[in-house]
């Protein structure tokens, strides 16, 4: 079913001083071909995995790592167990170096254990990475990650976070759903999650179309790419996307960041409050609300409050740090009741 994917629009020969706001901005998936190609890490990667290896290790300084570790029944995908009580791995906290040790132990094992660390901020774990290997994102306040690991699946899920990611060693597969595609990608639960972020039941190596039939609808409108170590995808917030770890050692770099304002907060947090104080009850009522939500939220604008004074319009008009302050303090004040 995933050779049925779209292509990914791809851009080729930029290099890092190319990216512009019409790039870092756009609103569909791009593949970056060759973005990174010039840095040492992908440089190192092209002599093979211990190679790679060997670069990561130059810059570890004693830090410790989180590492998702599954056995190899489960073929590399990290999900949850047969119920949906708990999950199909253990997390360990471990030194970073013993997690390359067991990599380099388990890469000429075919069927390997599945190992993985993920999202591990690179300053943190790696200090003196980004210096060497740069990208420079212009006033943007990205968050740089790394993740690192052998043959694995990330279920499919998105971020809220715009997204540039990077691979540095080995090969990756992403294949990516638009964000109305929810209701046929058959969500899991929202407040217990494998890593954080919801995540698609179906399983897109062998979607059981019979218990997920809508699934084939979301799979019209799938894109997929395969990047190799230089290659980079943008992947704007709401997305879904389903990463796929090729190679017996794979190292990814990513940048995270908003483009909103500093006072806010997740839109997870309206969600779940969302599903406290409005989703049980009565038709009616909730679809008054659905008229509160569009007129004050999602088509406000400069018009919305123009009947007000601009000094008595509060949290109808422009909010400043120290008004989002006030009012997350009056939020949870009233939640803690």
């Amino acid at each position: 079913m995933l050779a049925n994917a779209k292509p990914i629009r791809e851009l080729h020969g930029l290099t890092p001083s190319d990216l512009n706001d019409d790039l870092l901005t756009a609103t569909e998936p791009l593949v970056l071909r060759g973005l990174v190609a010039r840095w040492p890490a992908v440089q190192a990667s092209r002599a093979g995995a211990a190679s790679a290896d060997a670069y990561l290790r130059r810059f570890y300084r004693d830090a410790s790592v989180v590492a998702m570790l599954g056995t190899r029944e489960i073929g590399g995908r990290f999900f949850y167990n047969q119920d949906l009580s708990g999950f199909n791995f253990a997390s360990v906290r471990a030194r970073l170096d013993d997690v390359l040790d067991e990599l380099a132990g388990q890469r000429d094992n075919p069927v390997p254990p599945a190992i993985y660390v993920g999202s591990t901020t690179v300053d943190t774990a790696l200090p003196g990475y980004r210096e060497e290997n740069p990208l420079d994102l212009g006033p943007r306040d990205a968050l740089m990650s790394v993740w690192i690991g052998n043959q694995t699946r990330i279920a499919a899920h998105y971020d809220l976070p715009d997204n540039l990611a990077c691979v540095t060693a080995g090969r990756r597969r992403f294949t990516l759903f638009p964000p109305d595609q929810l209701e046929n990608l058959y969500v899991g639960p929202l407040d217990f999650t494998p890593a954080g972020q919801p995540i698609s039941l179906v399983d897109l190596h062998q979607p059981d179309l019979d218990r997920f039939p809508r699934f084939a609808e979301a799979m019209r409108h799938a894109l997929c790419a395969e990047l190799e170590p230089g290659d980079a995808i943008f992947i704007p917030s709401m997305w879904w996307h389903h990463v796929e770890a090729l190679e017996n050692f794979n190292v990814l770099v990513n940048y995270w960041w908003r483009q909103s304002p500093e006072y806010m907060d997740t839109p997870t947090n309206a969600l779940m409050l969302s599903l406290l104080s409005i989703r049980d009850l009565p038709r009616e009522q909730r679809r008054a609300w659905q008229e509160l939500f569009r007129h004050y939220v999602f088509e406000a604008g400069g018009a919305t409050a123009a009947h007000i004074p601009v000094q008595a319009q509060r949290v109808l008009g422009p909010i400043s740090d120290d008004a989002a302050r006030m009012l997350r303090a009056q939020l949870l004040k009233k939640i803690n009741r």
